[in-house]
């Protein structure tokens, strides 16, 4: 089996939750194995872009997974050979909500002073 291109890493808060993980604990089995295929995808072929990974801004791109009742974003960062998964949601809307992208920024603040 090939090595991965990236490792995937939750970022972690200042008291050591795990958002995204919590996030994802959430949702059901099916949508869980489809965001983790396609996490894996990206994890084994980067660089990828459209439809699976889009460069939001700066340093945030975001996976983009199809499920059965909606679209899942994970907004994550690149770290060297890591992809830090930083927040992750349901998508409702066609425009990327600003509560979304401010959340991310906020937390590629902490995590870029750590």
């Amino acid at each position: 089996m090939k090595n991965p291109i990236l490792n995937i890493c939750f970022y972690q808060t200042d008291t050591l939750n795990e958002p995204v993980r919590e996030w994802l604990q959430q949702l059901t089995a099916g949508d869980k194995k489809i965001i983790g295929e396609d996490l894996k995808t990206i994890q084994f072929g980067w660089p990828l872009g459209m439809p699976l990974v889009k460069h939001v801004e700066g340093d945030i791109w975001e996976s983009r997974s199809k499920l059965k009742n909606g679209i899942a974003r994970i907004f994550f960062v690149l770290d060297g050979k890591s992809m830090i998964l930083i927040h992750g949601f349901q998508k409702k809307q066609q425009r990327t909500p600003k509560r979304d992208l401010d959340l991310a920024r906020t937390r590629i603040k902490k995590l870029r002073k750590q």
